[in-house]
This record gives C-alpha cells, sequence and structure tokens, in this order.
C-alpha cells in the first residue's frame, strides 16, 4: 500500500504491508533506528514517537494509519553532532543507564511538555482548572508510560527539570480540545 509520511520535516513515500506498524516502518524500511522495540505490546514507552506533536506508542498504531502526518523521532529532536538541551541534560543528569529507553523517554518528555504547556492536566494536577505546575510529582504522574529497565529515574526527571524547569503551565484547555 501507498502511503507519504512526513518524519522529521521530510516528505517520505513508502509502499509497504498495510499491517505494518509505524515502529517497524521507521526501523525496517527508513532506517531511523533511534525509536525502540522494547516490549511490543505498548507497555514501556521505548517506542515513544510525536504525531502531530502528540505522544504516541509507535509499536501500537499501522504505519498507514499516518499518511500525511508529521511525525517526531529523536531523530528529529536532536543528533549526536548537535544535542537538544534535553538530550544534554539526560547526559549531564545521568538520567540513563544502559540508554536503550532514553530516545523513548526523551521524546515524550517533549510530548509532556506541550501537553502540560496546553493545559491538560494529570492525575497528579492539583486542580483540574487551575494552571499546572511541573513539579516532580508531575513529572513523574505525566512519564510514567515510560519505564526504565535501570531505574534512572531520579536522574530522568532532573533532566526534565533542569530543561522545563518548575513551568507553570496555562490554563487548561476546553474538554473538546483536550480530546481532539
Amino acid at each position: 500500500m501507498k502511503t507519504t509520511l512526513t518524519i522529521n520535516g521530510v516528505e517520505t513515500a513508502l509502499d509497504i504491508d498495510p499491517r505494518v506498524t509505524l515502529l517497524d516502518a521507521l526501523r525496517d524500511h527508513l532506517g531511523l533506528t533511534g525509536t525502540k522495540k522494547g516490549c511490543d505490546h505498548g507497555q514501556c514507552g521505548a517506542c515513544t514517537v510525536l504525531v502531530d506533536g502528540r505522544r504516541i506508542n509507535a509499536c501500537l498504531t499501522l504505519a498507514v494509519m499516518h499518511d500525511g502526518n508529521e511525525i517526531t523521532t529523536i531523530e528529529g529532536i536532536g543528533t549526536a553532532e548537535d544535542p537538544s538541551p534535553l538530550q544534554k541534560a539526560f547526559v549531564s543528569c545521568d538520567g540513563f543507564q544502559c540508554g536503550y529507553c532514553t530516545p523513548g523517554q526523551i521524546v515524550s518528555a517533549t510530548g509532556m511538555r506541550a501537553e502540560a504547556a496546553a493545559g491538560w492536566p494529570s492525575q497528579a494536577s492539583v486542580s483540574l482548572t487551575e494552571a499546572t505546575q511541573l513539579s516532580d510529582a508531575e513529572i513523574a504522574e505525566r512519564m510514567s508510560g515510560n519505564l526504565c529497565r535501570c531505574a534512572a529515574y531520579p536522574g530522568i526527571r532532573q533532566a526534565i527539570t533542569q530543561v522545563f524547569g518548575t513551568e507553570t503551565q496555562g490554563k487548561p484547555a476546553g474538554l473538546s480540545e483536550v480530546q481532539a
């Protein structure tokens, strides 16, 4: 099946089996191996990518479902030669040990910040109607879908706090905007 994906700002045409997951399309068909295959069941978050700015597990969706979408992988956030501030913070805060989950953690943190900035509350949010502060508890809750087998969570949260601070995010969006 022919599909066009815009990945990290580059439009790419693919002719793939409609059963190919987005994760397998990225890794096996396009050579973007930064997105990792962890559990392949959507439970670990190693395969987290952004689709039109929203974080998803690439192992749980088919590539053809994202025809025309803007997909951002870890390669679109920064490179070894030009790392993003968050990638630098993961290194300086020892936010990884084996590094396997790190790409998914960084992509997820990027999406998490956008969600908080849009005013989306989490289970840890003090209020559903007031601005959200990115406290340690708030970051831990919002990142809970990304597992680290090495338990580098304190360094991960420290790196996120170092870059994003304890920003107070805008007033929550209306319910219809959150569901969109």
